[in-house]
C-alpha cells in the first residue's frame, strides 16, 4: 500500500512546493514531510485503517482562511494505492480520491 498527494496553488497556477504534511492514525504520525518542487510526496505506507493527512497551508499561503487542512481517509485495501490530491486557494480547497 502506498500513499501520495500533489498540492497545486490555484492562486498561482502552480505546484505549492516546500508545504509541511503529515499523516496520522489513531492520533499518531505515521509519516511527514515537505511537498516537492512539484508540488508532490510519495511512497509514504500508512497501512489500513482511518488516517488524516494534514496541510501546513498556513506557512505557505500569505493570507488564508484554512491556516490548515485536514482531510480524513480510510484505507480499506492495503495492496491498492491511495493519491489525496489538494487544489487550494486562500478561501476555498478541494479534493477527491486520485489515482
Amino acid at each position: 500500500m502506498s500513499f501520495s498527494t500533489h498540492v497545486l496553488d490555484a492562486t498561482t497556477g502552480r505546484p505549492a512546493a516546500g508545504m509541511r504534511v503529515r499523516l496520522e492514525r489513531e492520533g499518531a504520525v505515521v509519516a511527514e514531510g515537505v511537498t516537492d518542487a512539484d508540488g508532490r510526496i510519495r511512497g509514504w505506507e500508512p497501512g489500513a485503517g482511518a488516517h488524516r493527512v494534514v496541510f501546513d497551508t498556513g506557512a505557505h499561503l500569505a493570507e488564508t482562511f484554512y491556516p490548515e487542512v485536514v482531510i480524513t481517509f480510510t484505507v480499506t485495501d492495503p495492496a491498492d494505492h491511495y493519491h489525496v490530491p489538494l487544489l487550494l486557494s486562500p478561501y476555498a480547497y478541494s479534493t477527491y480520491r486520485g489515482s
